[in-house]
């Protein structure tokens, strides 16, 4: 048997340089491993900071920001797990590969950052009907100016990661540490018109406005967590890029019945390609090895699934039960 052909070059760029299927898993799972651990590291540190703090202070806009900071700790742990899991090659028992566990992963750190915005809520309208004095609050605002640090260099990392291995798992983590800068920022407001100000009601009042915060993080990380365990196609621009790449070949006559999705850092693809139909059938297979090597290059970590069709024949096969009406999708819709 032969070997393919090299996939042949092509100025075809895609609309963004990140997203699922861009690099290679293992690769993807060494750089976001790494981001990830990081984040657990800085977690840690904050956890224990805040705890000091909140000793010493009682505020509870710290008392607050510690609780979230735990949160984080459990999430990012979470993702840290889920990276290294997602990145496992297909077995037996798991044919299409593990890559929706790091969906998983983000959806557990939704729902974490939204029953941390429930404790805010509770505990920030309790302290609003009897507020409690701020003590220590030079210490507090040490420990927050501290996090803020830690956390916007963390964010930062993880910027940079996401633009290369668009992860799920990352884009989560970095969803709620980004919300850490907001809160980070009220709860040393509140500590300092608290302590400096005499405003008492200061400090449960911004704890309620970083819920609110965290609360509506939740909801967009969910969102998006959930829009990858039910399949929900690649963006539109995505979609283009792809069927540009498997159309250009003068032999390829177009494609039909394109369905995409994505599963942490990979994607599956399945298409229908028209081809003359008086060919031979190893002439149709290189057209189709072609094609498969010309997605490969831009999306390496795609499981891709081509069905030839002749041309001009009608309907090659029986309409499935999955197959959609022919309309307009929006599955750049995000």
């Amino acid at each position: 048997m032969t070997n393919p052909a090299p996939a042949p070059e092509t100025d075809i760029q895609p609309a963004s340089p990140a997203g699922p299927g861009r690099m290679d898993p293992a690769k993807s799972q060494r750089i976001n491993t790494m981001a990830t651990a990081l984040s657990v590291s800085v977690a840690l540190i904050l956890v224990g900071a805040k705890l000091a703090g909140w000793i010493a202070s009682g505020s509870i806009a710290l008392l607050a920001s510690f609780f979230d900071s735990l949160l984080d700790l459990a999430a990012s742990v979470t993702a840290f797990l889920a990276v290294r899991y997602a990145a496992r090659p297909a077995d037996n028992e798991h044919r299409f590969g593990h890559g929706k566990a790091e969906a998983f992963s983000s959806l557990l750190q939704a729902v974490l950052v939204a029953a941390s915005a429930l404790f805010l809520f509770v505990e920030g309208t309790r302290r609003l009907i009897d507020p409690q004095p701020v003590e220590a609050g030079g210490w507090a605002l040490a420990v927050m100016a501290l996090s803020l640090v830690l956390t916007l260099g963390l964010i930062r990392m993880q910027t940079l990661v996401i633009r290369r291995t668009g992860s799920i798992a990352v884009t989560g983590d970095r969803a709620h540490y980004s919300a850490d800068v907001l809160s980070n920022l009220a709860v040393m407001g509140g500590i300092a018109l608290a302590v400096f100000a005499g405003l008492e009601r200061a400090d449960p009042i911004l704890a309620l406005f970083v819920g609110v915060l965290l609360a509506k993080s939740a909801f967009e990380l969910g969102r998006e967590s959930v829009n990858q365990l039910l399949d929900r196609e690649l963006p539109d621009a995505t979609r283009a890029h792809i069927e540009a790449l498997l159309t250009d070949d003068p032999r390829v006559l177009g494609v039909h019945e394109l369905r995409t999705r994505a599963a942490g850092p990979l994607i599956h693809i399945q298409v229908h390609m028209d081809l003359e139909p008086f060919q031979t059938l190893k002439e149709a297979h290189d057209v189709v090895v072609a094609a498969e090597l010309r997605v490969l290059k831009h999306y390496p970590a795609a499981d891709l699934l081509i069905h030839s069709d002749p041309k001009g024949y009608g309907e090659a096969h029986g309409r499935g039960f999955f197959d959609a009406d022919p309309e307009p999708h929006d599955g750049g819709a995000r």
